[in-house]
């Protein structure tokens, strides 16, 4: 019996890069608790058991799915304002994901499985990305 997992996609706004998603996370971010960041979010997915069976989320950066992090669990956040907010609590680690094209999008959007793009093989995550227009023209005719 196949355990039923689904994955949330999300835009990181104004990261350039994967490095610059996980400098923010570890270093500048104020939405750390005990040591683990979290993405706080407006709306709690209904999907949360789905989610929190093995689900990721996956980062667009600039136009491009370009890595995941798994789901650890949700928390409530209560705030100033009295309203209640999703914090969805990462894994500490990123791992880079074969590149994806994604067209921009509000909040996050859940992701089927068979739509994840795959993990990148360790150690290929340092190498150097394809120039955009590059990776668009070989996904636009199905080599990516």
């Amino acid at each position: 019996m196949s355990k039923n997992i689904v994955h949330l996609i999300k835009l990181s706004v104004g990261t350039e890069n994967v490095e610059q998603l996980v400098e923010w996370q570890r270093h500048r971010s104020q939405q750390v608790v005990n040591g683990q960041y979290y993405h706080q979010t407006r709306m709690w997915p209904k999907r949360e058991a789905e989610i929190l069976n093995g689900g990721s989320i996956y980062w667009v950066i600039k136009g491009e799915i370009s890595a995941r992090q798994r789901i650890i669990r949700l928390d409530e956040k209560i705030g100033a304002d009295g309203i209640r907010r999703c914090g969805i609590v990462l894994d500490s680690e990123v791992i880079p994901t074969v590149s994806a094209l994604k067209r921009p999008f509000q909040g996050w959007r859940y992701l089927k499985p068979e739509d994840a793009p795959a993990d990148l093989p360790r150690g290929r995550g340092k190498e150097d990305v394809l120039p955009v227009e590059l990776n668009r023209a070989l996904a636009e005719i199905g080599v990516l």
